[in-house]
């Protein structure tokens, strides 16, 4: 029978927890959160949903595990931008929610709990229930301290032309000077 050293399960844990809430104090920020940015489809108008405050729930749903699965945490920023656009917004992620083995009971459940923080009306349930009923992996990230950022491009040179998710340690490292090609 295995023995476990609970001291040390404690400490891990504590640890994770303390990773977890103190990631916003600058001394930490660089290395406890990550940036992310999350590439909108631009013809669902939910970043301007998020500016508003409409949407304060970004989800995300996978037929398998992808980013930003198991690499975002309270603290971390993401900034928003609609394909082909420059970022123009940044939120602080307060809490996450993630669901697997999703079956479609699970999904429309979901849906009508989290649809209108989500960004959804009642009459966007069904279609985005078409959409999501096949999908495995769900990942709800609650937003706060959204704010506009001034415009700016970023490369995604190295993340795949489809990546509508991307993890890096700091935005500065993805930024464009002015007049450079970029990926949108």
């Amino acid at each position: 029978m295995p023995t476990f050293n609970l001291r040390l399960v404690y400490h891990l844990l504590a640890a994770r927890a303390y990773s977890i809430n103190s990631c916003r104090e600058p001394k930490f920020r660089y290395y406890l959160c990550m940036d992310h940015i999350a590439i909108m489809s631009k013809d669902w108008g939910l970043t301007l949903k998020i500016a508003s405050g409409q949407k304060t729930i970004e989800s995300r749903w996978y037929k398998n595990r992808s980013a930003p699965w198991g690499k975002i945490s309270p603290g971390d920023a993401i900034y928003f931008k609609d394909s082909g656009e420059p970022i123009v917004l940044k939120a602080t992620v307060s809490k996450i929610l993630q669901f697997e083995n999703l079956t479609p009971n699970i999904i429309n459940g979901l849906l009508r709990q989290y649809g209108e923080r989500i960004g959804l009306t009642d009459s966007d349930l069904p279609r985005y229930y078409q959409r999501f009923k096949d999908k495995r992996y769900c990942l709800l990230m609650f937003l706060e301290d959204v704010q506009p950022v001034r415009p700016f491009y970023i490369s995604k040179a190295g993340y795949g032309a489809m990546a509508a998710w991307l993890c890096i340690p700091a935005i500065e490292r993805l930024i464009l000077p002015i007049g450079e090609p970029y990926h949108r």
